[in-house]
């Protein structure tokens, strides 16, 4: 038998006979339904965070012993314990503890995989944002204060947009990290897309074709999502002018 006899023996086997495609295609859904929500809870945990670090690196010193400045200690310190367990940890690890103690009794194990995820997300894009709120130039604070606005204001019209410009290239990254690293979700019984190819390995024993297939769907998410970050970036520097 040829090489190309061969390659369509399997591909029809693999996705054809009992219509084992749906496998592929249900799995693709769910990782593209658990790698988007999770980017969401990702990017509002990591704002939230990242705005409590930098607020306390830059005004702790100056603020008035009180309420507000306990409160602020008291949640910075909250958010130094979650990034460092958070990317002290394998996402592995923190997939398992989410499944097997802390929703063990969830059947649905999409939800739990998107909070995993943007939980995890989370402490990374805390850690991106940070740096680059802490690169904006302080004279633009200052601006933001002479012109009247509030520290909230001055956060949110003037050091955000710019920091956004700054660390898009590395949010990028996580963001194309995430989508891949969601395929250890398979291992916790979530249908996603290397769940399918898990599937259809297990009935037709038949091995490089599903992983082939697997591979270059995650290959094709990725350079989309890098072609789509690239116009991104250009549209902004475009805005500039």
């Amino acid at each position: 038998m040829s090489f190309l006899d061969k390659f369509k023996q399997d591909f029809y086997t693999c996705f054809i006979v009992k219509d084992r495609y749906k496998y592929i295609f249900e799995g693709l859904f769910n990782t593209i339904k658990i790698a988007f929500v999770a980017v969401l809870i990702g990017i509002a945990i990591g704002v939230v965070v990242a705005l409590v670090r930098t607020t306390h690196d830059k005004n702790i010193d100056d603020m008035p012993d009180g309420l507000k400045k306990t409160l602020l200690k008291i949640a910075n310190r909250i958010a130094v314990i979650y990034v460092t367990i958070i990317r002290g940890t394998p996402v592995m690890i923190q997939i398992m503890i989410m499944f097997f103690v802390i929703f063990s009794s969830a059947r649905n194990g999409v939800p739990v995989a998107m909070m995993t995820f943007g939980i995890n997300s989370g402490a990374y894009v805390a850690e991106i944002f940070r740096g680059g709120i802490m690169a904006v130039d302080i004279g633009q604070e200052e601006a933001g204060r002479s012109l009247g606005l509030g520290y909230i204001d001055t956060m949110r019209y003037i050091i955000l947009p710019q920091a956004f410009k700054a660390v898009l290239p590395a949010l990028a990254n996580e963001f194309i990290a995430l989508l891949k690293e969601t395929s250890i979700a398979c291992y916790v019984a979530v249908n996603d897309l290397t769940k399918g190819g898990e599937i259809i390995r297990s009935v037709t024993y038949i091995q490089a074709m599903p992983l082939m297939a697997v591979a270059l769907l995650y290959l094709l998410m990725v350079v989309i999502l890098s072609k789509l970050v690239s116009l991104l970036e250009r549209r902004l520097k475009s805005n500039e002018r």
